[in-house]
């Protein structure tokens, strides 16, 4: 059996502190693939016990999923895929490269398609941090970077969000000299919250020495002002961007993102393992980019949705921290998961709550009559 570590990749995890020990369990983890002991948005939102119950009637606004669900276009190009399926059909995934690579504006040989952005956020979790080499989280933030930091064994370093909610671009540069990753999500999970595009680029160009900065962008097509990281990765910077079609685009169920850097960084990804991509998911990609107006119309629904929701809850005497996203959270004035508890039992299935927020839920954003029911059970829950 080939050795799926090789020379090259040993020398860099004895580089990142990793010992000759550690060498059996990393290849068992690099040829896992599906099975990687790593949380993703699926996994976290399920913190209910009764989640495998769930009512067939209820509203899921717990996932930051998009109820809206693919676009026409995108559902007409997997009907019409599906009766090729016995294929692999890679030639998909390299229409889906096309496609990115003429929206982005962006050389294809910068991007790497995957299904979803769970799995090269894991990936660059294990090629970029290790025992002598941190991964830097703002705080609250997205956990799965954190659970895979922990399982390679790298140290987490939190820095806590400024009072805007944005990422404290200091803080993070100078939580710690040894950093391996340092993650920014802009807009943030799960405040919603938009770093400035200076505020990027200072960490971008403060890093420590050796870094790599993780810009996850799974909710920029949600914002109006948050601006994409691509001419950094263009012009050759330390980054490495990450894309999902799970959330404006809706197809959360068919499973297409990618990682977008420079070809050095994407073979270090690509070093731990890579198969067939989802050919359903590729060809709705392809048509969701190539939908005329389709990311402008879904941005100012979940906008005014979302704001009509604030403006209720700030009426009831309820804070909800800004956000240019498709979640928001609300401060509840009590323990956040008794709250969660109590939504649940009247069928409005809310998310979870993060221990430096601990009186606060995440609320994804429905539809419009998702969220009128959420407003009704919410006025019952908490008496208002």
């Amino acid at each position: 059996m080939s050795d799926p570590i090789g020379p090259d990749l040993r020398r860099d995890f004895l580089r990142r502190g990793f010992s000759r020990r550690d060498f059996d369990r990393l290849a068992a983890l690099m040829t896992a693939g599906a099975s990687l002991p790593f949380y993703n948005e699926q996994t976290l939102a399920q913190g209910l016990s009764a989640m495998p119950n769930i009512p067939p009637d209820a509203v899921r606004i717990n996932a930051n999923e998009n109820p809206l669900g693919p676009c026409k276009e995108a559902i007409e190009a997997i009907c019409k895929l599906v009766p090729q399926g016995g294929r692999y059909l890679y030639q998909e995934t390299f229409g889906f490269l096309d496609a990115m690579a003429a929206v982005d504006g962006i050389s294809k040989e910068y991007i790497m398609p995957f299904p979803g952005s769970s799995d090269p956020l894991h990936r660059a979790v294990m090629a970029f941090t290790g025992p002598d080499r941190s991964f830097v989280v703002a705080d609250p933030g997205y956990e799965a970077g954190e659970r895979a930091a922990n399982f390679v064994g790298a140290r987490t370093v939190k820095v806590p969000l400024r009072k805007d909610a944005s990422h404290d671009p200091k803080g993070l540069v100078e939580a710690d000299p040894n950093a391996g990753l340092i993650y920014v999500c802009n807009p943030n999970n799960p405040t919603g919250s938009v770093t400035r595009k200076e505020d990027v680029e200072y960490i971008v160009a403060n890093k420590p020495k050796g870094s790599v900065i993780l810009l996850d962008e799974a909710y920029i097509h949600l914002s109006k002002t948050a601006e994409p990281g691509t001419p950094m990765v263009a012009a050759g910077k330390d980054v490495i961007i990450l894309r999902t079609f799970s959330k404006i685009f809706g197809m959360a169920g068919l499973r297409a993102g990618a990682a977008i850097a420079k070809p050095e960084y994407l073979d270090k990804l690509r070093g731990y393992g890579m198969g067939a991509l989802p050919a359903t998911g590729m060809v709705g990609a392809i048509a969701s980019l190539k939908a005329k107006g389709l990311v402008e119309t879904r941005r100012k629904y979940v906008t005014d949705v979302r704001e009509e929701t604030v403006e209720w809850l700030e009426k009831k005497g309820y804070s909800v921290m800004p956000s240019e996203a498709n979640m928001i959270m609300v401060g509840v004035r009590r323990p956040g998961g008794e709250v969660a508890q109590a939504m649940f039992r009247e069928k409005v299935l809310i998310g979870r709550t993060w221990p430096s927020m601990p009186e606060h839920v995440r609320v994804s954003i429905g539809t419009r009559e998702e969220m009128t029911r959420f407003r009704a059970a919410f006025a019952r829950v908490m008496n208002a």
